[in-house]
């Protein structure tokens, strides 16, 4: 084989040398966090920030996949203070969830219990089913707000019938669309369940704001399960990362499944450091989350909007329809803001990076948008009647009729 000359490599290692900064780097990121601040998509938008990026720039150098001490030190800090034995770090709450799943379920046939609208059944693309071969079981609230024992109960699958997959998790999902289980039914749920051998499993993604709201300890919200996946980028404003935590040789075996799913990372200390910095700086900032969402209903309510869901913690759900209003025009015309706002549809989701006069301007516009339905002839009386289904999807996306 011919040796490389010294021209030919530098010709090599310039085709290779890539550059991702665009010219105008620094003044599109300073208008990139403006953007964020008026957006209401998710709370997975937020970035660091200068002070975030500099703690974690001090973390340890290490390869995780071997050994890193930052990122051992965060797993070691959740585990104690949701009162488990040890904990995991995974890039997604998706991956947490589903190596959750699968740690735990050993030898089909078996089923799974969610709540209809839980992310592990609707968002994480039939993942259980995938990885796990399980059966899952939607059950919709008879409340509609939380799942109970009495919902549970007669779907539980037990006995010897060989043709049902027997019951062998509850995963729970606490918040869920923002709101919050309350602590007496989780905890009568998990001492059911655990008196007939079920498992309990928790999608704590956006726990932190159940913590925050209630005064609860993560300890007492984590007691009641087997198996917790811990969210840092939703609500607490990390770049990346989910903590798993359970028992030790639980978390032995998930590390396992960690591997084989794709989910070793390397050199995860800086991510680790911005999770500690999250925990330490941005949890404190939730309640004020949860007052921005409180305002934005209180103010969708006293024009007259309807309420989907309420705001328990970070996010509502509304409906213009009742001011004559359909959710493609509200998105367009908050586009079209001189200083525009980021919508989807229903959902509104408040975050630690929300600016409180993007809330003000938002209802602004809604008034403006009712103001001049009015003014065209709307009367309260032409909304479309609403019909009455056995499942209220809260998620509707804008959609501009063809």
């Amino acid at each position: 084989m011919p040796s490389l000359t010294d021209v030919r490599f530098a010709e090599l290692a310039q085709d290779i040398a890539c550059d991702v900064h665009s010219k105008t780097q620094d003044d599109d990121n300073i208008l990139k966090v403006q953007e964020i601040s008026r957006a209401f998509v998710s709370d997975t938008i937020t970035v660091p920030t200068k002070e975030m990026n500099a703690y974690a720039l001090r973390a340890s150098l290490g390869d995780d996949v071997y050994f890193e001490p930052s990122t051992a030190l965060l797993e070691t800090h959740v585990a104690k203070i949701t009162g488990k034995e040890a904990g995991l770090f995974l890039p997604t709450g998706t991956m947490s969830n589903q190596v959750a799943l699968r740690t735990h379920l050993q030898q089909p046939p078996y089923s799974i219990i969610t709540d209809a609208r839980a992310h592990i059944y609707r968002m994480e693309a039939g993942g259980a089913a995938f990885h796990s071969g399980a059966n899952s079981i939607p059950i919709i609230p008879a409340n509609e707000h939380h799942l109970t024992w009495e919902d549970i109960e007669p779907r539980i699958v037990s006995g010897t019938d060989i043709h049902v997959a027997p019951t062998h998790i509850i995963a729970l999902e606490n918040t869920l669309n923002g709101t919050i289980i309350p602590q007496d039914d989780v905890i009568e749920i998990s001492k059911n369940a655990r008196s007939r051998g079920i498992i309990m499993h928790l999608d704590g993604a956006r726990i932190w704001h159940v913590a925050a709201e209630t005064g609860l300890s993560m300890k007492e919200l984590c007691d009641p399960f087997e198996s917790v996946s811990l969210c840092l980028s939703k609500g607490l404003g990390a770049p990346i990362g989910t903590v798993l935590v359970g028992s030790t040789p639980f978390i032995t075996k998930a590390r396992w499944f960690r591997k084989l799913f794709g989910g070793g990372m390397r050199q995860t200390g800086y991510m680790a450091g911005c999770a500690a910095y999250a925990l330490t700086y941005n949890f404190p900032m939730l309640p004020r989350v949860h007052a921005l969402a409180k305002r934005m209903q209180q103010g969708l309510e006293q024009l007259g909007v309807g309420i989907l869901s309420p705001a328990e913690t970070c996010m509502l759900f509304y409906d213009p329809s009742p001011i004559g209003v359909e959710y493609w025009e509200v998105v367009e015309r908050a586009a079209q803001l001189p200083d525009p706002i980021k919508l989807n549809g229903s959902r509104l989701m408040m975050h630690i990076q929300t600016s409180p006069q993007a809330i003000e301007d938002f209802l602004d516009l809604l008034r403006t948008l009712k103001e001049e339905k009015a003014a065209a002839g709307w009367k309260p009386e032409n909304a479309p009647p609403k019909k009455k289904t056995l499942f209220r999807d809260v998620y509707v996306k804008a959609v501009r009729p063809a």
